[in-house]
């Protein structure tokens, strides 16, 4: 039987999404200068579908293993990954600041990782799933590094 719980989990991570879509990478972006290993603006779209679905899931599998005064602090883990996972888009493409960006990726990235820890004693699988999310950050922060390191201050403003 479906679990309405999920549908909290998918429109919290939706609304996360949607930073990428009110601010979306355009000329500025394009204008840049970036490392030869950045993948084609084609992937990003898929790739953050499928890391969205599997950081649904991956909270609702939680949720559904736990009572609430015990996952209370995994969830809350959870919470200010979203919250800094909707902030990188504003902060590289709307104020075209991929610096703070960066910083602000390396906050997102450890709270992943505190994610997974929380959520391991509670539900492997959803500790399991949040891991490829970690390995692209990780990905999205190096590439991230070499746009600020490939760029100089005036040609990012």
């Amino acid at each position: 039987m479906f679990d309405p719980a999920l549908i909290v989990f998918i429109v919290a991570c939706t609304a996360a999404a949607l930073t990428g879509v009110l601010f979306k990478p355009g000329q500025w972006y394009e204008q840049l200068a970036k490392p030869w290993w950045r993948p084609p603006n084609w992937l990003f779209g898929p790739a953050w579908t499928i890391l969205y679905a599997m950081i649904a899931i991956s909270g609702w599998l939680v949720w559904k293993a736990s009572s609430w005064p015990a996952m209370a602090p995994a969830l809350t883990i959870y919470g200010v990954q979203l919250l800094l996972n909707a902030g990188w888009s504003p902060l590289f493409f709307g104020l075209r600041r991929p610096d703070l960006a960066f910083y602000e990726l390396l906050l997102l990235w450890t709270s992943i990782l505190a994610t997974i820890i929380a959520f391991l004693p509670i539900s492997p699988l959803a500790a399991g799933l949040l891991v490829p999310y970690l390995a692209w950050v990780t990905f999205a922060g190096a590439l991230n590094l070499s746009i600020v390191r490939l760029n100089p201050v005036e040609a990012r403003g």
